[in-house]
């Protein structure tokens, strides 16, 4: 039976005239003639009996089918992209994971370990792509994602890692010359903010029995790196997990301002869309890996 599915040209001029509003700048993209987008955007409306958009005055609108349509068609060119990279890279031979991760865990965390992973699984390569907002798995190519939340997402299956344990750290230039030793001075002092956690400061505070004016004040900061990078060049005192700043406190780039470690009510988990958790093996691998390496920092505080 012959399959009705559209051209990948004309599933490609469609998705990119949609996300840029234009058939002129698709075009451009695509290096071609507009004229040869209009034709194939023409040709896909014949085939698919819907309108994919209004004309205007000032050009073209994606209609609401068209939209939705354009969700659908972005996700599965990407992921026939990642599919023919993959093979492109490695033949017959391997697969490869395309995993969603917070950017500081990434980095801090789960790089300077991942090495080892490599090594169990030589025929496993791991992608690593930057989520900073929640997503839907289908608008995506991805397999899997690591998150830091309160669950795991509907239709997903989630795997918890560690609890999310905030300290106050600071360069150790800044800290000397006041000599902070208690929970009360740290208010006097620029507190980083975390844009995408306004209260992080006031629940800290809190935890330990303090209400405190000041602690929404200070330079925002979307991301944990930056409030690392910050905190190290003396900008002041910076909320982060403890686990994303081991080297760090190792090296004294930063110190632990205050002797108080406070559990927040955020997780890490991985997880990925439930049916896939059963029928990949390099997903089931990376699992088993990730929870290993991260037991080491809950059963010491009795979450194991």
């Amino acid at each position: 039976m012959r399959r009705k599915i559209p051209s990948t040209v004309a599933l490609s001029a469609f998705e990119s005239a949609a996300r840029h509003q234009s058939f002129t700048k698709a075009a451009e993209e695509l290096s071609v003639t507009q004229s040869a987008v209009c034709r194939q955007i023409a040709a896909l409306e014949d085939l698919l009996g819907v309108k994919l958009f209004r004309r205007t005055k000032r050009g073209v609108v994606v209609t609401e089918a068209g939209s939705s349509y354009a969700r659908s068609v972005r996700a599965r060119l990407d992921e026939m992209e990642r599919d023919t990279l993959e093979l492109m890279a490695n033949g017959a031979q391997g697969t490869t994971l395309d995993i969603g991760v917070v950017p500081t865990f990434a980095t801090n965390w789960l790089l300077p370990r991942l090495v080892e992973f490599r090594r169990a699984h030589p025929h496993i390569i791991v992608n690593l792509t930057a989520r900073t907002r929640p997503f839907l798995f289908e608008d995506t190519a991805l397999d899997a994602a690591i998150y830091a939340g309160g669950a795991s997402w509907p239709g997903t299956e989630g795997h918890f890692l560690m609890r999310e344990n905030l300290i106050a750290v600071a360069s150790p230039a800044f800290i000397a010359p006041r000599k902070v030793l208690k929970v009360g001075q740290l208010a006097r002092l620029p507190l980083l903010q975390q844009t995408t956690r306004p209260y992080a400061w006031r629940d800290w505070f809190q935890s330990q029995g303090l209400q405190v004016e000041n602690d929404m004040g200070g330079p925002r900061l979307e991301l944990f790196s930056m409030l690392v990078k910050a905190a190290i060049h003396g900008m002041g005192v910076s909320l982060i997990p403890k686990f994303l700043v081991e080297k760090e406190l190792e090296t004294r780039l930063l110190v632990q301002v205050v002797n108080h470690d406070y559990l927040s009510d955020r997780s890490y988990y991985l997880i990925y869309p439930e049916h896939k958790g059963g029928d990949r093996q390099a997903l089931a691998a990376f699992r088993d890996w990730i929870q290993s390496e991260a037991r080491q920092y809950r059963e010491p505080m009795g979450l194991g």
